[in-house]
């Protein structure tokens, strides 16, 4: 097994063909065929299911990828520490809830640590999605939360997934409303409060269940429900809809504006919101001062 090799692998995974891989590395399709095969039977397992319609990663050779893809990262940091020309891109990737800290954080590490080039991926995705990306290594750090309410769902896939959690801060619950809500005039809003506006949550996809929920008090019932995808959808809904959603507080004026809010919520509850990576995994130099830049943005919380 080679480094070469290794990097094939997680090239024709990333796009989907040998031929687009085989282009991406300037090899020949057969080449790159033989390699794979060779390392598929080095390994005694199938990484790759081949059809008429092309490839797809094998329940094994996604459990392999993982692993590829952190023996990838170890090298290149390696020789970013000890080889003078080195090359190449600098990588990170972080999955997360929606969170302007994370934002905040990772601009601040691209501006200290991008350089000349680099490949940077910060995605805001769904709950499962968060702990999938992690637990596959697709991602170096996810950012989520729990509450007494999903802690036990939450700790138990985690554990499935030889994932650990690491507490950055403890928040209270509050909502975010635009700043031409009626309520936004009060210093704290209640449960009855909140009734006769529409209630903003982000969508969860396949596993769209109140444990994976990323707003406290999931299971309340409300008569008006609007779910969706992105953050920019959801604060342009609260301006245009007077609506609202549950959330941590936390918000950066420079970064969502002037026009969306943050005012306490009258409702006993707290959100555990911390990073999660994979047991196995040694953080690289990046992942290490995201998480410091991370702790700048909520120590103060």
């Amino acid at each position: 097994m080679t480094l070469q090799q290794l990097k094939y692998i997680v090239t024709v995974a990333e796009t989907g063909t040998f031929s687009e891989a085989a282009k991406s590395l300037f090899l020949s399709q057969p080449s790159l065929t033989k390699a794979i095969k060779e390392l598929e039977k080095e390994m005694g397992i199938t990484i790759f299911d081949r059809t008429n319609k092309g490839v797809s990663v094998s329940k094994e050779g996604d459990i392999f990828l993982g692993y590829a893809r952190q023996v990838l990262e170890q090298a290149a940091l390696i020789e970013e520490k000890y080889k003078v020309q080195a090359g190449g891109k600098q990588e990170f990737r972080v999955s997360t809830q929606h969170y302007s800290f994370a934002v905040n954080a990772f601009v601040d590490l691209i501006k200290e640590y991008g350089g000349d080039e680099y490949d940077f991926s910060l995605r805001e995705t769904q709950t499962f999605a968060i702990i999938d990306d992690v637990s596959r290594m697709k991602s170096e750090i996810g950012i989520l939360y729990y509450n007494d309410f999903n802690q036990m769902v939450i700790q138990k896939l985690l554990k499935a997934n030889e994932l650990k959690f690491t507490e950055l801060f403890v928040a209270h619950p509050h909502i975010f409303v635009s700043s031409g809500n009626p309520l936004a005039k009060q210093s704290s809003v209640s449960m009855e409060d909140l009734v006769q506006y529409p209630y903003l949550s982000y969508e969860q996809g396949e596993h769209n269940s109140f444990y994976f929920s990323e707003e406290i008090f999931s299971t309340t019932i409300r008569s008006k429900n609007i779910r969706v995808m992105d953050r920019a959808t959801l604060f342009n809904l609260l301006i245009g809809l007077n609506g609202y959603t549950v959330c941590s507080g936390v918000i950066d004026k420079e970064l969502n504006g002037e026009n969306i809010i943050a005012i306490p919520l009258e409702a006993e509850g707290e959100m555990h919101i911390g990073v999660i990576t994979h047991n196995k995994a040694i953080l690289s130099k990046l992942g290490k001062c995201y998480i410091e830049a991370l702790k700048k943005y909520t120590c103060s919380i």
